[in-house]
């Protein structure tokens, strides 16, 4: 049996178009891509984000994804892309080759599918990706977050906005049910694919759905608004004392002045800097935030900053840094740094590691944050440190580093409706 279904007043356009007004502005022609898997409730959003694009003078580009993990998903991704034309969308086909059947099943295809979707929205010059999630997928998240003990923040379940380093992930369904968007789709006249996933009690949130008595998902809906919005004020305030505080340096470090930083905010700042999709969260963070000593917490040490001023030194801790990977254009490595361009054959981008002992003469930096900086080698010779501009100007001149965490440390605040 479903869960409660969350009614709205509004028809579905008109939801569509109120909640987009929430998260724009858009350019004048907005140009959107939207991730369709082929169900209904994507369908259905393709159908409205096409509306409201061509409205707005805009286009939408449909990316339907093939995992490649049941012998029927290529037909079933192909049927999609064919019923997109029909629809007039235009739709870009894009296969995941990588993915074996295993543990984390779930979070490991849901991961490859938004990288995969990113950078086909990189590639077309695309920033606005929509996703289908609605009123019942986030209400099934809030009860997960419960289940788990997320905190109270994790009770606002999903944001209608995600900031990442190549798109903004937009959510506009999240009040309307699902049985709203299937009403559309038979008045319409529009055929779906149901995947069997959906239906597989191995994974917890189908189990949610399959619950034989559903909570009320109008209040759970309720809950997550609330909570929403005391997140969004939470966000700001740690926007505000990290702005204040912590100085976060091009070359992956940070220096937090005397203060009172919030638990929350510190966390962020040790995901960006330790390279991770999520920061660390609990008794240990919050320590951390209140005695500020010496200590290393979710890949990041906290050192005295010595000569670089009052506070503390805030630096990827060496040991878990990655391996070395080829260096090539649009290459991250560690987590944290992307490599924008890069010129050569068969060279590598690693950690400088033990060769920050010889270049000390080229920076004030700290021998704890030299190690930790990118460097590129041909097999084991140090060809350049482009954050140290070593060994001059001319050899850093074929590769450009940027810092750049999977996520921003405070960007814009939580959004929900």
């Amino acid at each position: 049996m479903p869960l409660g279904a969350v009614s709205t007043e509004q028809p579905p356009a008109a939801a569509f178009a109120a909640a987009m007004a929430c998260m724009g502005p858009f350019a004048a022609a907005p140009r959107l891509a939207a991730g369709v898997s082929g169900g209904a409730d994507s369908l259905a959003l393709a159908l409205l984000a096409r509306n409201w694009a061509r409205a707005h003078g805009g286009s939408l580009l449909a990316l339907v994804v093939d995992h490649g993990l049941r012998s029927e998903s290529g037909a079933e991704a192909a049927l999609t892309v064919s019923r997109l034309a029909a629809l007039g969308i235009d739709a870009r086909l894009l296969k995941i080759c990588d993915l074996r059947l295993g543990s984390a099943m779930a979070e490991r295809a849901r991961a490859a599918r938004y990288e995969i979707l990113a950078r086909a929205c990189a590639e077309a010059g695309i920033v606005d990706l929509l996703v289908g999630h609605h009123a019942e997928d986030q209400a099934e998240t809030a009860m997960i977050r419960v289940l788990s003990r997320s905190g109270d923040r994790g009770l606002a379940a999903m944001p209608a906005v995600a900031e990442g380093v190549r798109v903004r992930l937009l959510r506009p369904l999240l009040r309307v049910s699902p049985d709203i968007l299937r009403s559309m789709l038979r008045g319409l006249g529009v055929a779906w694919v149901d995947d069997p996933s959906n239906r597989d009690r191995r994974a917890l949130r189908p189990r949610l759905r399959l619950l034989s008595a559903p909570f009320d998902t109008r209040a759970v809906a309720e809950a997550t608004r609330v909570a929403g919005r005391a997140r969004a004020m939470g966000e700001a305030g740690d926007a505000e004392a990290l702005a204040r505080l912590v100085t976060i340096r091009p070359e992956g470090f940070a220096i937090v002045r005397p203060g009172a930083l919030p638990a929350e905010a510190l966390a962020a700042l040790i995901r960006a800097l330790s390279g991770q999709p999520y920061g660390p969260s609990g008794e240990r963070v919050e320590g951390v935030a209140r005695e500020r000593s010496a200590v290393t917490v979710g890949g990041v040490r906290f050192l005295p900053a010595g000569r670089l001023g009052p506070g503390w030194l805030a630096v990827r801790e060496a040991s878990r840094m990655h391996g070395a990977i080829p260096a090539v254009s649009g290459a991250v490595w560690d987590g944290r740094f992307r490599l924008v361009r890069a010129a050569g054959e068969g060279l590598s981008l690693g950690a400088l590691g033990r060769d920050a002992r010889e270049l000390r003469a080229h920076s004030d930096l700290p021998h704890a944050v030299l190690a930790t900086l990118p460097a590129i080698r041909r097999g084991k010779v140090l060809v350049s440190v482009p954050l140290l501009g070593y060994p001059d100007e001319d050899a850093c001149a074929h590769f450009r580093l940027v810092f750049s965490p999977s996520r921003p440390v405070a960007g814009a605040p939580f959004l929900s409706f």
